[in-house]
């Protein structure tokens, strides 16, 4: 319990600098709750933490049918991180990276945060969530269904955030996909 716990926390905290020291200051998007947070933020202003946990709800009904013990520690990984974005929003004009290296390092940060998450069990909810659902049904690595999951995701922000930036979020979402994959590989083949 504990582990789930501590895990929880370095997760959500390496998100919470991921999102907020690299993506955000160049209008990046990640995939999943974490992109459609971020797309709902660049286009209305809306915190990104509360979008994710607003947009969540469906996805949380659709884990209770299949199996409840996701949602425990799901539900907390995901207000966890949630708030962690929002919470550390003061690091928006922290590092000056040009696009680039910040979608690549944001990626690498965020991975590892969702890696030692689903490495523990636990994840950041929403469609890591899902993915990891996913993964345990197909016997596929988790990290590529998050990697679908997140491409998606990407192409519905296009018009909020340029195809420019959309190539450069690409570099994040295969940053985010390997770091988890190589966290959670583990657990894959299990």
């Amino acid at each position: 319990m504990s582990e789930k716990i501590s895990a929880i926390l370095i997760g959500s905290l390496l998100i919470g600098i991921g999102v907020n020291g690299f993506l955000v200051p160049h209008h990046l998007l990640d995939g999943g709750l974490i992109g459609i947070g971020l797309i709902l933020h660049y286009h209305y202003d809306i915190p990104t933490g509360l979008s994710m946990i607003l947009v969540s709800i469906p996805i949380y009904i659709i884990i209770w049918f299949y199996n409840k013990r996701y949602i425990a520690y799901g539900l907390l990984g995901f207000l966890i991180s949630s708030g962690m974005i929002d919470v550390f929003s003061f690091m928006r004009e922290t590092f000056s990276t040009n696009i680039i290296i910040s979608s690549v390092i944001g990626g690498s940060v965020i991975g590892i945060g969702i890696g030692i998450m689903l490495r523990f069990d636990t994840s950041t909810g929403g469609t890591d969530m899902l993915a990891q659902m996913l993964a345990n049904i197909f016997r596929f690595p988790v990290g590529i269904i998050i990697f679908i999951i997140d491409g998606l995701v990407l192409l519905g922000g296009l018009k909020i955030v340029g195809l420019s930036v959309l190539a450069a979020s690409f570099l994040t979402i295969i940053s985010v996909a390997i770091f988890t994959t190589l966290l959670t590989k583990k657990i894959a083949s299990a």
